[in-house]
């Protein structure tokens, strides 16, 4: 579909928003700050997605070595840079605009600190994996901020993370299929955004407010999560003095048991006493977790 199409484009049936949730902070990891919206007591799981924070971390706070297993982890940063290392030998540095998308699979240990001194802040996202896919290998998609496919219309710029907006599409793949569209929208403009009909969406607003859904809604501010029911695709309006920045994301439901511990997930009880115990006998795709330590906790010095 051609760019001009798509800014054209007309919903048949526009979602609107079915619940509304301020994300308030709360400390995580070690001295971290984070804005936890999926993944708290209200919504625990919105299939596919497990877990959203925007998170502000200050050196010498962070998030130090943990495992993960059977889900995704995409890390989205806003301002300054966070140090990324794991037990394979993988580590860099993802600086604002800059995306990781990590898939855990079978297992991965890594920590997550400040590249700097001053306040890091961003966004990670969980992504469940279906049955099949939980116990695949580790593995990454980077891009720089500079590489992230974006465009720019008739009042709105959008960055696109996964899936596509106004003609353009990101090279990333997503193995549960998924859209990750950062938007901002200057005053007066008006935002038509398909999303395939089956999937679940959300919106996460950063900066600013706006009116989602149908213009009789009330507006919504900075650090809400709107769940938006069914339809074909989302309106957006920014009837503010001020640019209104959100990200819209959107999965194919897995339909899939959810048992979670911690930074586990996986499908019945049985496969995370199983996980357990591989971690705790650094076996079956955690053998490396043994004598590996992040630079972070080994007195990574600024």
């Amino acid at each position: 579909m051609s760019e001009t199409q798509i800014s054209h484009l007309s919903l048949r049936n526009p979602r609107s928003v079915v619940r509304k949730f301020q994300a308030r902070p709360q400390h995580e990891g070690d001295g971290a700050v984070v804005r936890r919206s999926i993944g708290r007591f209200e919504l625990k799981y919105y299939d596919p997605f497990l877990l959203l924070d925007e998170f502000s971390i200050s050196a010498p706070a962070g998030f130090p070595d943990h495992p993960h297993r059977g889900f995704e982890t995409v890390t989205y940063m806003l301002e300054g840079a966070v140090i990324h290392e794991d037990f394979e030998g993988h580590r860099g540095t993802i600086k604002a605009g800059d995306l990781q998308w990590m898939t855990a699979g079978k297992g991965i240990v890594h920590s997550e600190m400040p590249a700097s001194q001053g306040t890091q802040k961003g966004l990670q996202l969980w992504i469940n994996l279906s049955s099949k896919h939980k116990m695949i290998d580790p593995k990454y998609q980077e891009l720089q901020g500079k590489d992230v496919a974006k465009v720019s219309k008739d009042g709105i710029q959008v960055r696109v993370i996964a899936g596509e907006a106004m003609g353009i599409r990101s090279p990333v793949y997503t193995r549960t299929p998924t859209m990750y569209l950062d938007f901002t929208l200057k005053p007066n403009a008006h935002l038509q955004q398909s999303i395939p009909p089956t999937w679940n969406a959300f919106v996460y607003i950063l900066e600013g407010e706006g009116i989602f859904g149908n213009l009789k809604s009330p507006a919504a501010a900075a650090h809400h999560l709107l769940l938006l029911g069914t339809g074909d695709g989302l309106e957006a309006w920014n009837k503010s003095s001020k640019p209104l920045r959100f990200i819209l994301v959107g999965g194919e439901p897995l339909g899939e048991p959810v048992v979670q511990f911690g930074p586990f997930v996986m499908n019945t009880q049985e496969e995370i006493d199983q996980t357990i115990e591989d971690f705790d006998s650094c076996s079956n795709g955690f053998e490396k977790a043994e004598h590996w330590r992040s630079q972070s906790m080994l007195g990574f010095e600024f």
